[in-house]
């Protein structure tokens, strides 16, 4: 598995080599710390979707609750970082297993999304959060993911296992986040 891990990473680190990948791997990676951007996406979902405030609210909380587990996950297993590659990012920890950034998008993909696709009754959900969260989330979760790769602080399996964790935080939670969505 370490074999097959090492070198996915490093045919995907290649693509760190184009000017325009780096600066948008770069970007994502500067934007993913700590779930920054994901959080932000749910309080303006909150802030733009009114008759779902708490649901919004709560999917945020679901996604850096996903965020926070993978950092405890990360102090136990305490892998580290691929060293065989250049990194293009600095990172805030030295532990790679899971990957957090993963963890945060997927659960904000996951938590979101089910906000996307389900209306309370009597809601008069916000069209434009409701059209910007089925569009552009999943593929901007999906780049999150594969800039970890790029710019070469993560292994593939860091960044499975990161995905995996944030979508089962997500799901776990998913009565919890929707049971309250008319509120």
């Amino acid at each position: 598995m370490d074999h097959l891990d090492h070198r996915i990473l490093s045919a995907l680190r290649v693509y760190g080599c184009d000017p325009r990948v780096a600066g948008a791997a770069r970007a994502l990676s500067w934007a993913g710390e700590h779930g920054a951007l994901w959080l932000a996406a749910g309080l303006a979902g909150a802030a733009v979707d009114g008759a779902r405030r708490g649901a919004w609210v709560r999917g945020t909380a679901l996604t850096a609750g996903a965020h926070l587990v993978s950092m405890g996950v990360k102090r136990v297993v305490r892998r580290p970082r691929p060293a065989h590659v250049e990194p293009l990012v600095r990172t805030a920890g030295r532990h790679s297993f899971p990957s957090s950034h993963a963890a945060s998008a997927a659960a904000a993909a996951v938590a979101f999304g089910m906000l996307a696709t389900c209306r309370g009754s009597g809601s008069t959900t916000a069209p434009l959060a409701t059209t910007a969260t089925r569009v552009a989330l999943p593929p901007l979760a999906t780049a999150m993911c594969l800039s970890r790769l790029v710019v070469g602080v993560h292994y593939p399996s860091d960044v499975a296992a990161g995905a995996a964790l944030g979508a089962l935080t997500a799901c776990a939670g998913a009565r919890w986040m929707t049971g309250g969505a008319d509120d």
